[in-house]
């Protein structure tokens, strides 16, 4: 089976005729929260179930990070080039030290604790922005069963002074999260359905003047079956969105613009590799990879 689906004639620049899919790593529980780090070459995941975070490089393959990784889920890196953390065994964001020391960035809001941080992306002044649903306490699987304390939230953390803030309260079970290459919109996959809303989507909210609220939300994609899941831009402003039958390439205008087919429901994507042109995809049990005509947003 072709690994490309061409559903609108833009998506046809993207796609490297002699590039295939690769399987580059299997036999985990599954794989999320890709994240690259060009200056060492190598890619930042986690294997959720697995309670551990992995890197992956061209030329060592696979190797553990962190173990125990207290059920981590998606990653960033900051201004500093550090690594930011979801953890759902914590209930927190977490940021790893140049030396390796762990540091809780958040774990409470108004004196109740978060449910289970999810996804996490840098803006350019250091501000932290993560979804907060409830994927880790639900059960022993991905975290540990517990209370909720608080609603699904989007929310932000100021780098100075550690205040936190929702931007976003009115989500059933907020997932990805990522600006579009100028940071004039945040979008937020939405994996529930709220009532009065439409299937599982991809809302794109516009930045207020300050940077730090949200305002005019749209959808910009709903996602007829399967779940909108974690996505990274590339340099045109295209969403590259994990879904049930592979990956989504949305234009910014909301056009479904093709998909790549995968054998496995894609939880997320980064691109990667010197060129940026790599995309790494998270699917189940299995890491994959495919080079693309395009370089994913921001720098290595």
């Amino acid at each position: 089976m072709d690994a490309y689906e061409t559903l609108d004639p833009r998506f046809a620049r993207y796609v490297m005729g002699n590039a295939t899919l690769e399987r580059l790593a299997e036999g985990f529980r599954w794989t999320e929260g890709p994240v690259w780090f060009g200056d060492l070459d190598l890619l930042v995941f986690s294997d959720v179930p697995g309670n551990r975070v992995l890197r992956w490089s061209e030329s060592g393959g696979v190797s553990v990070l962190q173990q125990p990784s207290h059920f981590a889920n998606g990653h960033a890196r900051d201004r500093e080039g550090r690594l930011i953390t979801c953890s759902h065994g914590k209930r927190a964001l977490l940021r790893t030290e140049h030396d390796g020391q762990v540091t809780t960035l958040a774990d409470s809001f108004e004196g109740k604790r978060l449910n289970s941080p999810n996804d996490v992306t840098v803006k350019s002044d250091g501000s932290i922005w993560f979804s907060d649903p409830t994927y880790g306490i639900t059960g022993d699987y991905q975290g540990e069963r517990a209370a909720q304390e608080l609603p699904c939230n989007v929310y932000r953390l100021e780098p100075r002074s550690g205040a936190l803030s929702v931007v976003a309260g009115d989500f059933q079970q907020p997932n990805g999260v990522g600006f579009s290459p100028d940071e004039a919109t945040l979008y937020i996959a939405e994996t529930g359905a709220p009532a009065g809303e439409p299937r599982p989507h991809i809302r794109a909210y516009e930045l207020a003047a300050n940077g730090a609220e949200l305002r005019n939300p749209r959808v910009l994609r709903v996602f007829e079956a399967g779940n909108a899941d974690g996505f990274c831009c590339d340099e045109d402003g295209n969403l590259w969105c994990g879904a049930a039958d592979g990956v989504h390439c949305i234009a910014a205008d909301g056009t479904l613009l093709g998909k790549i087919h995968l054998p496995a429901v894609v939880s997320n994507v980064a691109f990667g590799g010197p060129h940026r042109n790599r995309l790494f995809i998270c699917a189940a049990q299995s890491l994959y990879a495919l080079f693309l005509n395009t370089r994913g947003a921001g720098s290595p």
